[in-house]
């Protein structure tokens, strides 16, 4: 398949979203869904728009979204399973630092396959089918390609702004890693190593969700990078549990395996 009419549906998608997004940019409050979990107008009104449009080109297709009720049985029973996040980065969206995506990615028999990760400021589209990875910026759409760094010492890590976890203190400085960025969600670190300005991103914890990783996941394959969890297990998209319970590890794929053997050590 070309997957042509998926990620055309999924760029305008997350596009419109990105609009809805900057016209309540510094204009709106948050609430609490859960402990250091804010939600906004934003995510509810995106969430909204997106699940609506791919309801309406795919109706047979099964929806995920994060702001949606969750039912295991649509990642289980269906064979082509959106998966929606909103707004990736609701605290960075608060902060006003422009550190946040709208992302829809196509799982299809338990596997990414497509995705669109738009970043609403910058106006930065990144998209990918199997066939491969492209970035749209200022009306410009070029291929995208991973990094050919192989060795830990050379590598650029990007770690989370919010939710950076200790333990990569410790990996670090046993595997020699010197350069390191932090950034606001899931895609735009993702964004950050297709696009040669990073080689590596490891979150440990289990906090992430399969509407974090799908989207991120279908552009780093194509443009020839890897994405697992912390064990080097491929991550399923048609489980009854949405949670990423063993972490994720994201990389240009020649530093992959390195990286998962000691993540795996050191986790366990």
């Amino acid at each position: 398949m070309t997957f042509e009419r998926e990620i055309e549906t999924a760029a305008r998608a997350a596009r419109a979203a990105g609009a809805t997004i900057m016209e309540l940019y510094g204009h709106v409050e948050a609430e609490m869904k859960g402990l250091g979990d804010p939600v906004t107008e934003a995510d509810r009104r995106c969430n909204e728009q997106i699940v609506r449009a791919l309801r309406s080109a795919f109706p047979e297709d099964g929806i995920v979204a994060e702001e949606s009720k969750d039912d295991p049985s649509v990642r289980t029973r269906r064979g082509r399973v959106w998966f929606v996040d909103p707004l990736d980065g609701t605290k960075e969206f608060l902060a006003k630092n422009g550190e946040f995506s709208v992302m829809v990615g196509l799982a299809v028999d338990g596997v990414a396959k497509v995705g669109a990760v738009y970043r609403p400021e910058g106006d930065v589209l990144w998209t990918a089918t199997p066939h491969g990875a492209t970035r749209e910026a200022a009306g410009v759409r070029t291929a995208v390609r991973v990094s050919t760094r192989a060795e830990t010492r050379q590598a650029r890590m990007v770690s989370s702004r919010s939710h950076r976890e200790p333990v990569l203190d410790r990996m670090r400085a046993e595997l020699g890693i010197v350069a390191e960025r932090a950034s606001g969600s899931v895609g735009l670190k993702v964004g950050l190593i297709v696009d040669d300005l990073a080689d590596l991103y490891v979150h440990p914890s289990g906090h992430a969700r399969l509407w974090d990783t799908c989207a991120p996941e279908a552009i780093l394959v194509a443009a020839g990078g890897r994405m697992t969890d912390c064990h080097g297990r491929p991550i399923r998209y048609d489980v009854d549990d949405a949670r990423c319970t063993d972490g994720i590890v994201a990389s240009n794929g020649l530093v992959h395996d390195v990286v998962v053997a000691w993540t795996a050590a050191a986790i366990s």
